[in-house]
C-alpha cells in the first residue's frame, strides 16, 4: 500500500459488484485502495487512513456502524445519478459529504429511456421471437406494433434527464406532456412541451408514460392503483427511475386486467426480482437489469 496516498474504501476490485478493473489504474493514482474485506480484517491498522468510500454500484454498504469505524472519513463517492441508496441526513451527521455523477448519466439514461419505448412500442421482444424461432415458416402480414411518431408522450420528471428524453421526444415528432413540481417555461418552450399541473391530466392524455423522478418519500409508490386507472388501456408505462416509484402489485393488475397495455422496466424493486416473480412471465413486459448508465464510454475514465 503506498502510504504517501489517502485511502479509498471499496467493496471488492473486480467480479459483479466490485470496481472495474479498469478504474484500478486511475483510483489508485490518487488513492490506496482498501477492500472491505481488508478493513474487516485489519480494522485498527486501516481505519485511520480512509478518507473517502468510493461507492460503486450501491457497495460498499454505508451504515451507522461503518461511519463510526472511519473517524477520518471525508467524502462518499457515488457512482449515478441515484443517491436514494444512501441515508443523507444520516451520514451528514458523521460530518461526511456526499458526491454523485448527475451530469455524467444523462445522455447515456435518456439513450436507453427511448430504447425501451420504442422496444415496447413495436413488440420488439416478441418480433425477434419470430424472427429467430425455429418453428417460424413464414412472417405473419398482419402481425403490428404501436406507432411513434404523432404520438403522446407524458415524461413524469422534468429535470436533466427528463428534458433530454424531450429533446428525443421531439425528433420522433411526439406531442410532449410534462408533470414537475415546477414549471419550467424555457425548456417546455425549447421542445414544444406542454405542462400538465395535475398529474391525472398527464395519465389520462398520455400514450407513453415515462416515469424519470428521483424516489423520495413524495415519489415512493408514485403510480398506483388509481394512477393505473388514470391511464389509457393502449397506453404503455416506461419506468427509468427506481422501482419503488411504482406500486409493483398495482402494475401487475394493471397489465392483467388490461388496464394498460404494456411496461418496459429498467428498475424494479428489488433487484433483481425474485425468480418467481409476476412481471417476469408476462409478454407484455420488457424488462431491463438497470443499465441506464451502463455504457463504455461512461464506464470507462
Amino acid at each position: 500500500m503506498n502510504k504517501e496516498l489517502p485511502g479509498a474504501l471499496v467493496e471488492e476490485i473486480g467480479g459483479t459488484i466490485g470496481v472495474m478493473e479498469e478504474h484500478v489504474d486511475f483510483l489508485k493514482e490518487r488513492f490506496s485502495l482498501i477492500t472491505m474485506k481488508e478493513f474487516k480484517e485489519n480494522k485498527e491498522h486501516l481505519a485511520d487512513k480512509i478518507v473517502c468510500i468510493f461507492n460503486w454500484a450501491n457497495k460498499p454498504d454505508v451504515n451507522s456502524e461503518l461511519l463510526k469505524a472511519l473517524p477520518r472519513l471525508k467524502v462518499i463517492a457515488s457512482a449515478g445519478a441515484g443517491v436514494d441508496h444512501l441515508d443523507i441526513k444520516m451520514i451528514s451527521s458523521y460530518g461526511v459529504k456526499v458526491a454523485n455523477t448527475p451530469h455524467a448519466v444523462t445522455n447515456s439514461t435518456a439513450d436507453l429511456a427511448m430504447t425501451l419505448l420504442l422496444v415496447a412500442a413495436r413488440n420488439f421482444m416478441e418480433a425477434h421471437q419470430i424472427a429467430v424461432s425455429p418453428n417460424t415458416v413464414r412472417f405473419h402480414a398482419n402481425w403490428v406494433g404501436g406507432d411513434i411518431t404523432g404520438m403522446t408522450l407524458g415524461i413524469v420528471g422534468m429535470g436533466r434527464i427528463g428534458y433530454k428524453i424531450a429533446q428525443r421526444a421531439k425528433a420522433f415528432e411526439m406531442k410532449i406532456l410534462y408533470h414537475n413540481r415546477h414549471r419550467r417555461p424555457e425548456e417546455e418552450k425549447s421542445v414544444g412541451a406542454s405542462y400538465c399541473e395535475r398529474l391525472d391530466d398527464l395519465l389520462q392524455q398520455s400514450d407513453y408514460v415515462m416515469l424519470v423522478v428521483n424516489l423520495s418519500p413524495e415519489t415512493e409508490k408514485l403510480m398506483g392503483k388509481h394512477e393505473f386507472q388514470m391511464m389509457k388501456p393502449s397506453a404503455m408505462l416506461i419506468n427509468i427511475s427506481r422501482g419503488l416509484v411504482v406500486d409493483q402489485e398495482a402494475l401487475v393488475e394493471a397489465l392483467e386486467t388490461g388496464q394498460i397495455k404494456a411496461a418496459a422496466l429498467d428498475v424494479t424493486y428489488p433487484e433483481p426480482l425474485p425468480r418467481d416473480h409476476p412481471l417476469l412471465k408476462m409478454s407484455n413486459v420488457v424488462l431491463a437489469p438497470h443499465m441506464g448508465t451502463a455504457t463504455r464510454e461512461i464506464t470507462h475514465f
